[in-house]
């Protein structure tokens, strides 16, 4: 298993002691755990367990009303997301989130933008310094292209494409902009067997080839277990658990509130 012969030491971000209410819904209470720069940090748990909420507190979509973020040393109890970008955080979607009237490579190049140094007006002269710009996060592009094994979909309206592709350019279009974070929101949702094996391979090869610390939610429990470095567990937006695969899978507790009787 992959997780096994693996270990961590240095700490890229750190929960805080985080709850997070809508109202009167506590979507999250007291959670504190820490993701290792390297490493591919799964968080589970049942439905409504609070998992996306919290990649929306480290992205800066949601900010709590008590605890904090530490990201490459800074604490932070809020941040925006196009700040969260520029740090190096880059982020999926449970839905497929691209331009579905742009190629593919266009879709690609929109995670270019925070990368880009000139303006607007002066990208639309598309003229000496701009024009080589642009040349230069188009071949960027093209990497990431090759990288995925997209090429024959480079020129296509993303709306045409199946659903399990339309993944993978947003998986490409999160790469381009170079994240040391990368935060996938069940990557694998609504995807075949054949179609889950692709992507999973993607992320081991992202984390091994960019050395890009991931962060994922993912109800395959297969997926999870045979991906992960590590895992955190929660339950009714609680932390139930926090270990390596072996030992998530060994935790009564999460037995029984999410992985089934044992037999």
């Amino acid at each position: 298993m992959v997780a096994a012969a693996r270990s961590f030491d240095e700490v890229l971000l750190e929960v805080r002691r985080i709850s997070l209410a809508f109202g009167g819904v506590k979507a999250l209470t007291d959670i504190s755990f820490d993701i290792r720069k390297g490493e591919i940090r799964a968080i589970i748990g049942p439905n409504g367990a609070g998992k996306t909420s919290m990649l929306n507190v480290i992205n800066g979509f949601y900010h709590p009303q008590e605890g904090e973020i530490v990201f490459k040393g800074e604490t932070r109890k809020a941040m925006r997301p196009h700040k969260a970008a520029k740090q190096g955080i880059a982020r999926t979607f449970q839905n497929v989130a691209l331009f579905k009237g742009m190629s593919t490579l266009d879709n690609i190049m929109t995670g270019r933008l925070l990368k880009m140094r000139s303006n607007v007006v002066l990208q639309a002269l598309y003229w000496g310094p701009n024009e080589r710009e642009e040349i230069r996060h188009r071949a960027f592009c093209e990497q990431i292209i090759d990288f995925l094994e997209i090429q024959a979909i480079r020129k296509t309206p993303v709306g045409k494409l199946p659903y399990g592709l339309q993944k993978r350019v947003e998986l490409a279009r999160a790469l381009a902009m170079e994240p040391e974070l990368l935060l996938l929101d069940e990557p694998m949702a609504g995807m075949n067997v054949e179609e889950k094996e692709d992507m999973s391979r993607f992320i081991l090869d992202v984390n091994e080839h960019f050395g890009t610390t991931i962060a994922l939610i993912e109800h395959d429990m297969g997926v999870v277990m045979d991906l992960s470095d590590r895992v955190v567990v929660l339950d009714y937006g609680r932390k139930l658990a926090d270990g390596t695969p072996d030992e998530v899978r060994a935790n009564q507790e999460v037995i029984d509130a999410y992985l089934g009787v044992a037999h």
